[in-house]
């Protein structure tokens, strides 16, 4: 038989057509596996089963096809098309989801308790690094695991200790749950991954990421006032362009060293809340369904490319006690975090204000590891040693089954334990902050508003700086329908906005 002739730059065309025939499997497969949880998550939600989470059921898909992989001839050709690239999980997948999460987001929620999300963001992320890190090498130093270096056991800590915001606000959507907490779980979740990166990087600056996020939103909506886009034949340029800003305020922020998360997240905000109102009706019912098609794409994709990699990789099971014991010291970091994060907070807050038990122990139970958590351990098999990097990689990942499986599987139930559920978590969020059985007060915009009545205690001087800045912040809806709003919108401050 005669040979295929070899290209002049030295390319086998036999060897082209494999790899191109490899890339249509591959992609064959992502594709019938995103049908797959798309038609398998209807299913749970239609029958209201909130055992199995949409999450968990795309990263169980993932694991089984990646399991048939593994013991099958195919397992080389398709690797090369759905390995888990930790670059491919920030640049492309992070992006939409942490947006359309910013951008659905109703703001006064989130802002009346970002003080308290802050604290539980940064402090309590920091918080939970060091006791998880302090705990491992303590448990390392006992001869209870095995025992990893004290930096490497604080960058575990850090990795570790990034909540998954997917997969819990998922179930908090589908069963309804309180206003101010899906607003606590949601901000916290959502920063301290943030907060987890910076740890384990050292790079990333929380105010600067947030001041370019919010600098490209207020951009973005000058330049849809007054750019006059809103016109019939220029909604296509008008629809394109309002895409675009968010991945450029992401990728700004990525490209300077600070959090391109929490970037695109103020700006998803800001958008949503001044730059919409400048677009057509058409582009406005456009894009709101274009970004939660790709968040719902990007989101059930991460769960079936992360279920996969799971399978494909190889794993160190000769160190079985440093996963159990990584899930107990995971669990009292998560408590001390919470419940020493809620007793700050609570300091500085009215009786009506203060976060109640039901919602502190729902966010410590709602603490999942996930996709952020997966591409950080990732990361770690390139920067530590090897048999190091693998014993964390194997601990990340079983973990990450673990709460994501069980943990998420069974949270609707304890949400309704701890009655915090509702009837329907959108409609009570249009409603505003109306008192009822299971919701509090949240203070406007600060970790809470200081009592009125005096101390002699050493903290009552930072509490009285704390009134004089509530002072300040309770003006900030005047500001924005007096300044903000007639300024950066069409709207000259007539109605409250979609923010409202």
């Amino acid at each position: 038989m005669e040979e295929l002739p070899i290209s002049p730059a030295g390319h086998d065309p036999q060897g082209q057509v494999k790899q191109q025939q490899a890339a249509g499997v591959g992609i064959l497969l992502q594709i019938m596996m995103l049908v797959l949880s798309f038609v398998l998550g209807h299913v749970l939600r239609r029958h209201r089963f909130h055992y199995i989470p949409e999450a968990s059921g795309s990263l169980l898909i993932g694991l089984i096809v990646g399991v048939l992989a593994n013991i099958s001839d195919t397992e080389a050709s398709i690797r090369t098309w759905f390995n888990f690239h930790e670059e491919f999980f920030f640049l492309f997948l992070l992006p939409p989801i942490i947006f359309q999460s910013g951008f659905s987001l109703q703001p006064k929620p989130f802002f009346s308790n970002f003080g308290a999300i802050v604290t539980f963001a940064i402090i309590g992320t920091f918080i939970a690094s060091v006791v998880t890190g302090g705990l491992v090498y303590l448990g390392g130093s006992m001869y209870l695991m095995y025992k990893l270096p004290f930096v490497e056991c604080l960058m575990f800590g850090a990795l570790i200790s990034a909540t998954d915001p997917v997969t819990v606000l998922s179930i908090f959507q589908d069963v309804g749950t309180d206003v101010n907490l899906y607003a606590l779980v949601f901000g916290e979740s959502v920063l301290n991954d943030a907060m987890a990166i910076s740890l384990y990087r050292f790079l990333e600056t929380f105010a600067g990421s947030m001041s370019a996020g919010v600098g490209v939103g207020f951009t973005s909506a000058l330049l849809f006032k007054y750019a006059g886009l809103d016109t019939e034949n220029l909604q296509n340029l008008e629809c394109c362009l309002f895409v675009l800003f968010p991945y450029f305020s992401y990728m700004l922020a990525e490209g300077v060293g600070l959090s391109g998360i929490v970037s695109i997240l103020f700006t998803g905000i800001v958008m949503k809340r001044y730059t919409f109102s400048n677009l057509s009706e058409a582009s406005q019912s456009f894009v709101s369904s274009f970004f939660h098609l790709i968040s719902s794409l990007a989101e059930t994709f991460t769960f079936i490319y992360m279920g996969f990699d799971i399978a494909m990789e190889q794993h160190s099971w000769s160190h079985v006690g440093f996963i159990l014991f990584s899930i107990l010291f995971i669990g009292v970091a998560r408590a001390v975090n919470v419940f020493g994060c809620a007793y700050l907070v609570n300091l500085f807050r009215q009786d009506n204000q203060k976060i109640p038990m039901n919602h502190q122990k729902a966010l410590w139970y709602s603490g999942l590891r996930g996709a952020m958590a997966f591409a950080l351990a990732l990361q770690s098999l390139h920067d530590l040693p090897e048999g190091h990097g693998q014993i964390i990689f194997t601990a990340t990942t079983t973990i990450v089954v673990v709460t994501v499986l069980l943990i998420g599987g069974s949270t609707g139930k304890m949400l309704e334990a701890l009655e915090v559920v509702g009837d329907d978590l959108d409609d009570s969020m249009s409603e505003g902050f109306e008192e009822s059985d299971h919701r509090y007060v949240p203070p406007p915009f600060s970790i809470g508003a200081s009592s009125d009545e005096d101390t002699s205690s050493s903290g009552s001087r930072f509490k009285m700086k704390l009134k004089e800045f509530h002072k300040t912040t309770t003006s900030f809806s005047a500001l924005d329908k007096n300044f903000l709003t007639p300024f950066f919108t069409t709207n000259n401050g007539d109605g409250d906005g979609d923010g409202e």
